[in-house]
């Protein structure tokens, strides 16, 4: 275990568990809507240098699977391009899937990872925030091979 702070130890981490996968392969996230979508979207950023194939599976639902490509002058976004997530070398499961009001469930995110999987069993990881994957008894059902949590501390002045 090592601990990390601020964006930079966040983005650091998500780097660093992808920093052996090769360049132009493919990446598939899974996230709950709307929540989920700017962290994608900022982690994809942050691996913007090995052009990977990203792509976004909303809730796990792969028939709404999409794009995540580089928008000139805004960095990278969800685009309204169908997706192809089979075959993926990561699986990067983002936690707030793990919300009852805006996610779904672990056998939901399993069944879709057996399902876009090849011969090979790709990477998974997790990324979370306060402990959620955890807490709600997801690191039992889910084989992440990393597992990122990170704490947020708010303070308004």
């Amino acid at each position: 275990m090592e601990k990390k702070s601020g964006i930079i130890g966040f983005t650091g981490a998500f780097r660093e568990s992808v920093k052996e996968i090769n360049t132009g392969s493919k990446i598939v996230f899974t996230g709950s809507v709307a929540v989920c979508t700017p962290f994608i979207e900022l982690l994809s950023y942050t691996i913007r240098d090995k052009d990977f194939q990203m792509v976004y599976v909303p809730k796990a639902v792969l028939k709404k699977a999409k794009r995540i490509d580089e928008q000139q002058d805004i960095g990278f976004s969800v685009v309204n391009v169908q997706g192809d997530p089979k075959r993926p070398d990561v699986v990067v499961v983002m936690g707030g899937l793990a919300m009852p009001k805006f996610g779904c469930s672990p056998d939901d995110v399993s069944e879709m990872i057996n399902e876009i999987s090849g011969e090979q069993k790709p990477k998974i990881i997790g990324v979370c925030f306060m402990n959620i994957f955890e807490k709600t008894g997801w690191t039992k059902k889910i084989p992440f091979d990393v597992l990122i949590d990170t704490n947020m501390e708010t303070i308004v002045k």
